[in-house]
């Protein structure tokens, strides 16, 4: 795990592409999509199964490791309407009875416009962007915001690394520039947006179980 000061707090890098912050006992996680397989499915494209018990199972690590008494989801968190599909709302209700007296929070992303608010037999407390905690604003779009440090999802992204086509690799990544940081997208079926260093930004790749910052 590996630390990273930002608008006078301290955020731990996890490589599970999730931020854990101490001092307020809180997960932060960025584009679960959830439900996204089954949407693809619904169009009649073959994707892998499992996804959503994979991004839920890990969200359960994470906050049994953590003891963690709060998630904020970074938006996106369901994929689309067709997320509302039986399974995976039985899934997310199982899930939520575990972990009952988590408090979850979700600033609503440009997918959670399209597929509604989770049901609110989950308890999310549900807000647009900003949520302002101290001098950090928690968002979905990764935008400058005046008198916070601003950290975000939506980009999903990622730095190549590597010489020539054959030998590179993409890895997911969290970038944290001047003014905002983004966190890498934390659902296992999601694509990925290059992002270059730039402007001072910190890169630190996602690379197996650590987190490893890239040279300026």
């Amino acid at each position: 795990m590996l630390s990273v000061e930002a608008g006078g707090e301290s955020f731990v890098l996890l490589p599970e592409r999730a931020v854990w912050w101490p001092a307020r006992r809180s997960l932060l996680v960025a584009d679960a999509h959830v439900g996204k397989a089954v949407s693809f499915r619904r169009w009649g494209v073959p994707v892998p199964r499992g996804t959503t018990s994979e991004t839920l199972d890990l969200l359960t690590q994470l906050v049994e490791r953590h003891a963690a008494e709060r998630i904020v989801f970074l938006g996106d968190f369901l994929h689309s309407r067709r997320a509302h599909a039986p399974a995976t709302l039985a899934a997310l209700a199982r899930w939520r009875s575990r972990h009952a007296a988590l408090q979850l929070s979700l600033v609503r992303g440009n997918h959670d416009d399209r597929a509604g608010d989770p049901p609110a037999a989950l308890g999310f407390e549900v807000v647009d962007e900003p949520l302002r905690v101290d001098g950090i604003a928690l968002c979905h779009y990764p935008k400058p915001r005046a008198g916070a440090y601003v950290l975000a999802g939506h980009l999903h992204p990622c730095s190549t690394l590597g010489g020539r086509a054959h030998d590179r690799v993409r890895l997911p990544c969290f970038h944290f520039g001047t003014e905002v940081g983004v966190l890498p997208a934390f659902g296992s079926f999601t694509g990925m947006h290059p992002m270059a260093a730039g402007d001072g930004a910190r890169i630190f790749v996602v690379a197996g179980e650590s987190v490893v910052e890239l040279p300026r």
